[in-house]
């Protein structure tokens, strides 16, 4: 009843101008990486504020929430695991039954939004001090989003000092022929700059004439200009 409730109450806040336009933002046309994905039109802040009344939903509610074919319930799905996960942080063996579920689930898991805004929070926090060869198995997939949910894992690693999984999956992932990929490793690889530059510099004199262009522009987005123009113009 309570997943009849959360869809219903989310399909009647929906806006068809919204969804219209979601559907170009997220490349829903036919070869697109989104392609047949279907939007109700909510906004995050809607669905944020729509989270804050289930505090007592269960895993199980949120995983039949997102094999659902609307895009923005499959979103409100992973912040549901997110909240589950962080109501549970005393409790490692639930926290574990999250994080297994999540990784089930990833065929579900899939746009670059619905990876961006859980990977982090669940894999990342959980995986911080413990074995992470389960996010270097994810970078070797097939699978787009499984690849951009190890390296978006990494920001909590990143945002705790601990860099060496990020650059090596950075690495894994540098030829990658995905534009979504690209992103994802150019925007970590900034954020490793703005913990320790030093670290985010080696990696780049050692990778930036092989880089794909977009990955390198996002990495050095916060370096000076001059730095900039050096890294695009190949003489670093």
């Amino acid at each position: 009843m309570l997943v009849e409730q959360i869809t219903a109450q989310l399909i009647n806040a929906g806006n068809p101008d919204i969804a219209q336009h979601s559907q170009r933002f997220f490349k829903t046309a036919k070869g697109e990486y989104g392609e047949g994905d279907k939007f109700i039109g909510i906004r995050i802040p809607v669905l944020r504020q729509t989270l804050k009344l289930y505090q007592n939903a269960t895993l199980k509610e949120a995983l039949v929430l997102l094999k659902h074919e609307y895009h923005e319930i499959r979103l409100f799905a992973v912040l549901l695991l997110v909240q589950l996960f962080e109501q549970s942080k005393k409790d490692e063996a639930k926290q574990s039954e999250i994080v297994k579920a999540y990784l089930a689930n990833t065929h579900y898991i899939n746009r670059w939004d619905i990876v961006d805004s859980s990977a982090h929070k669940i894999l990342g926090k959980f995986y911080l001090n413990r074995n992470k060869s389960i996010l270097h198995q994810l970078a070797l997939s097939s699978h787009l989003w499984e690849r951009r949910m190890a390296m978006m894992s990494t920001y909590t690693f990143i945002k705790n000092h601990q860099f060496d999984d990020a650059l090596i999956l950075a690495e894994i992932l540098l030829h990658d022929k995905h534009d979504l990929i690209h992103k994802i490793v150019g925007w970590m690889l900034r954020e490793v700059g703005n913990k320790n530059k030093q670290v985010a510099e080696r990696f780049l004199q050692k990778h930036y004439q092989n880089m794909p262009r977009t990955m390198l522009r996002y990495a050095i987005e916060k370096f000076t200009k001059v730095e900039r123009t050096a890294y695009l113009k190949g003489q670093m």
